[in-house]
């Protein structure tokens, strides 16, 4: 029985390990930049539908990590540098909004395709969209369904425009959201999410001290 056991353990981890190499490969390769997406996709090329087999979201990232490790190099490095240091722009430009940086370029696996996506906060509907106006910025509005907690998903706007010739991602969330951050795509987690000081000091560890504006 204990080894039994045993074989039906070390099968799963081997079934986990295969989802997330090529979950991981699908985001790099195809495009893919929902991890829940790429899971689901993973499995259904691989022919595994176990629910126990089915990597976290955790085990996703770092093989996409270690994947952009092998086979980008430098260039996934520098992408991310650039969406970073653009994302503290943003979220400076944005600060009436509490902005709070999420998504691939906070967990550091942004790419050359990856949009900066900001989560902004407000119970004011038309405020984000009459600031946009204020200052010109061409932008198009879509929904999308966000699970603020296990008991409640909602649609909320989201606005996404070019600066710098980098894709933004804003999605408006009210303002209750900034003591609890909505939950991962397929996992019950609350989203980690970064604050602008708290950007402002990533930045400073990873690539120095930022230029004077």
């Amino acid at each position: 029985m204990h080894r039994a056991r045993q074989h039906s353990d070390s099968r799963n981890r081997e079934r986990r390990n295969r989802l997330a190499q090529e979950a991981a490969r699908l985001m790099a390769e195809g495009g893919i930049h929902d991890i829940h997406q790429a899971k689901l996709k993973a499995a259904d090329r691989l022919g595994i539908h176990d629910e126990v087999a089915l990597p976290r979201n955790g085990e996703i990232e770092v093989a996409l990590r270690e994947y952009q490790r092998l086979f980008s190099g430098t260039r996934q490095i520098d992408a991310l540098r650039v969406r970073r240091e653009a994302a503290e722009r943003a979220m400076a430009f944005l600060a009436a909004f509490s902005p709070r940086l999420v998504g691939p370029v906070l967990e550091g696996t942004a790419d050359a395709h990856s949009a900066v996506t900001l989560h902004v906060h407000t119970d004011d509907p038309g405020a984000l969209v009459r600031f946009i106006e204020e200052h010109g910025i061409p932008a198009e509005d879509r929904m999308r369904r966000v699970r603020l907690d296990r008991q409640r998903t909602v649609d909320v706007d989201v606005w996404l425009f070019a600066a710098e010739d980098l894709t933004f991602d804003l999605t408006v969330l009210p303002e209750a959201s900034l003591r609890q951050a909505p939950l991962m795509s397929g996992d019950d987690r609350p989203m980690r999410r970064m604050s602008h000081p708290q950007l402002r000091k990533l930045l400073t560890q990873e690539y120095g001290a930022p230029e004077a504006r």
